[in-house]
């Protein structure tokens, strides 16, 4: 073999290797092959206790939507006998069948715990499909299953992938699959992310961060 082919071979197998070590550190592409669906400002329906101002409950600041809520607060309309809520609500892109997905970077700062981070919203049975809450720094499935550990006070990238058609839910943290379970059946689906009161076990103040929200599709 001449040299500059052996020299073509090492450098393709270097590639190869850096290649798999990047894929290592920062994990899949949970996007590979979906396709971006443009958000506008329309979007973003910000859902907070009915009798509080949004901005004592809301802020969006060099692109992070902050959304904060204390465990007394009012629910998001009289009479609803939810819990506590400051969240996103994605809007006008409510789904019913196909593949759809939801990213964007979370912050959930120390001492939040029993709080909802993200959701999807509608089920054949129930109200919702998924709920990631966070529990003394931990994200869970609604207050079961974990999905993953210690993430308090640090950005990481969510990725929840809904294939509505085969009735499956997988969701990512930092580019790895951490997580799938069946989902609640079809109905009228959509995201949500911010913080969203559990029924008991939660702190008197909850907080999360969101920026670089993104929807896809198949």
């Amino acid at each position: 073999m001449r040299t500059s082919n052996v020299s073509v071979v090492l450098y393709l197998l270097l590639l190869l290797v850096s290649i798999e070590n990047i894929v290592r550190v920062y994990g899949e592409d949970p996007t590979y092959g979906f396709t971006s669906v443009p958000l506008t400002e329309a979007n973003f329906e910000v859902q907070k206790p009915y009798n509080i101002p949004v901005e004592q409950r809301y802020s969006f600041i060099d692109g992070v939507h902050r959304f904060w809520v204390y465990a007394h607060d009012k629910p998001y309309s009289p009479g609803s006998p939810t819990q506590p809520r400051t969240e996103i609500r994605i809007k006008g892109l409510d789904y019913h069948s196909g593949v759809w997905q939801f990213e964007g970077y979370g912050y959930v700062p120390k001492g939040t715990s029993g709080a909802t981070i993200a959701q999807i919203h509608g089920a054949a049975h129930g109200a919702t499909t998924l709920l990631l809450r966070i529990y003394n720094g931990d994200m869970r499935y609604y207050a079961t299953d974990l999905v993953d550990k210690n993430l308090y006070d640090k950005w990481f990238r969510l990725n929840i992938i809904h294939d509505v058609d085969g009735g499956i839910v997988t969701v990512f943290i930092d580019g790895d699959k951490k997580y799938q379970t069946k989902d609640q059946g079809p109905g009228d689906l959509y995201f949500k992310c911010g913080v969203y009161a559990a029924p008991a076990h939660i702190s008197n103040y909850m907080e999360s961060r969101w920026r670089d929200i993104k929807i896809y599709k198949k």
